[in-house]
């Protein structure tokens, strides 16, 4: 078994201090006392303590690059995001490089491993909806090298994080298809191991108490994401003996995919079937008929997500936060049934 590198954090934790007083004290910075210098150093060699070459070499190297890791890059959605993270690193004086795990964890592993062949100071990343081990992430942390997640997170105990309301959005939308007549309301989720799954399907399932509806798990459904797993979804919520007459998904591409299947069964929307999505992607307004959908606040998200990574590269140690934005519900022509809205 190979013996685990004492780090920054487990001294800083053995002398009841900060990280970044043990940085500082290391290199005799004048706001720390003599005094604490000194057992900061005792403990260090006592410890066998060795900066980590990896996080050294970023940290002198200073290569002023960000590495942005994101589940593709054809959505408006992260585009967007990838918008704000750039402005707020060109206020900086950063750039981003950008990677797509395209979904894979196996592929987000390869694109963190190139990016600190790269030299990059730091990482700003969702995580791909494969991703259950997270040692690759544990890898940087332990490294002490900067890192943010975005949207779809983990560890919040350790890194810090930027998400939106998905509870209340999933909540809020459940309670629209109520005021709108619907009773029998579906939900088509994502991957569990996905922090934004699991969020809304509790939003979905609050949503039912407060509309005093019980919650039936055959109208709660999972697909991959893909547009092939959210079609079958779809089918086999139609399929039902008494099929749902409201539906929303975990994002508009599954929805996009609904609305199709909707289709090849005869029904129409929003008369038969009430649909909602999630992230409001630009096709939203050009379907027909057009999609009600959660907005995210995208470039504020990327704006803030890098914001969070900045303030680490300033105060070495810093203790994680946690920022959720609000959502704005966007009610169009999928949702509501002319003249039937209480």
């Amino acid at each position: 078994m190979v013996k685990r590198r004492i780090s920054l954090k487990d001294i800083a934790n053995e002398l009841g201090v900060s990280i970044s007083t043990v940085s500082r004290g290391l290199r005799d910075h004048p706001d720390i006392s003599d005094d604490m210098i000194a057992k900061i150093k005792a403990l260090a060699g006592l410890r066998h303590y060795s900066p980590n070459p990896m996080a050294m070499g970023l940290l002198k190297q200073r290569t002023r690059m960000i590495g942005v890791i994101v589940p593709d890059l054809v959505t408006h959605f992260f585009s967007s995001v990838i918008s704000g993270i750039e402005e707020v690193a060109k206020e900086h004086g950063y750039f981003v490089i950008i990677s797509s795990s395209y979904e894979s964890y196996q592929k987000e592993k390869e694109n963190i491993e190139n990016l600190m062949k790269a030299r990059v100071e730091g990482f700003i990343i969702c995580l791909s909806q494969e991703t259950t081990d997270y040692s690759h992430f544990e890898q940087i942390i332990e490294s002490e090298i900067p890192l943010v997640f975005f949207d779809r997170v983990c560890l919040k105990d350790k890194v810090p994080t930027v998400t939106a309301d998905s509870f209340e959005a999933a909540r809020r939308i459940t309670c629209h298809f109520f005021e709108n007549n619907a009773r029998r309301i579906a939900y088509i989720s994502g991957p569990e191991q996905l922090s934004i799954s699991d969020e809304r399907k509790s939003g979905y399932l609050m949503g039912l108490l407060d509309c005093g509806l019980a919650f039936r798990p055959e109208y709660l459904e999972k697909c991959n994401l893909s547009t092939e797993s959210a079609a079958l979804a779809t089918k086999r919520l139609l399929s039902l003996p008494n099929p749902p007459d409201a539906i929303f998904g975990i994002n508009d591409t599954v929805v996009f995919a609904a609305m199709k299947e909707i289709r090849k069964f005869g029904l129409k929307v929003p008369k038969d079937i009430l649909l909602v999505g999630f992230t409001d992607e630009f096709h939203a307004t050009v379907v027909e008929p057009t999609l009600t959908s959660v907005m995210h606040p995208t470039n504020e998200m990327g704006r803030v997500a890098a914001g969070l990574f900045f303030e680490l590269t300033e105060n070495v140690g810093l203790l994680p936060k946690s920022v959720e934005l609000k959502t704005t519900l966007v009610i169009r022509e999928s949702s509501v049934r002319i003249g039937e809205m209480i």
